[in-house]
């Protein structure tokens, strides 16, 4: 997911998540609902952004979780920040993503 997320192709990123997988804050408000809802969000973020890309710091794998600590760039000029993506997988595709930051 975060080769596509860095190539800024959403179709190739949502084609990993169920129907209805959601992106939101931790424990918070949903951001983007549903794959179309996040592949409309992220083909905006992305023409916002268009040097936008996330490096994986570490990973870790639970079950049916994966914990990353993500730095993102949102410009080669910019200074990168950090977050904590927990993906939720159901099968082989991912049901949600949250963020902490």
């Amino acid at each position: 997911m975060i080769a596509h997320y860095n190539a800024q192709d959403a179709d190739a990123y949502v084609a990993l998540m169920t129907d209805d997988a959601s992106e939101a804050g931790y424990r918070g408000a949903v951001v983007r609902e549903g794959k179309e809802g996040t592949r409309e969000g992220l083909k905006k973020m992305f023409v916002e952004f268009p040097e936008n890309r996330a490096e994986v710091i570490w990973s870790q794998e639970l079950g049916n979780y994966v914990v990353f600590h993500e730095r993102v760039w949102r410009s080669n000029a910019s200074e990168p920040f950090d977050v904590v993506a927990v993906y939720t997988f159901e099968d082989d595709k991912c049901a949600r993503v949250e963020f902490i930051r």
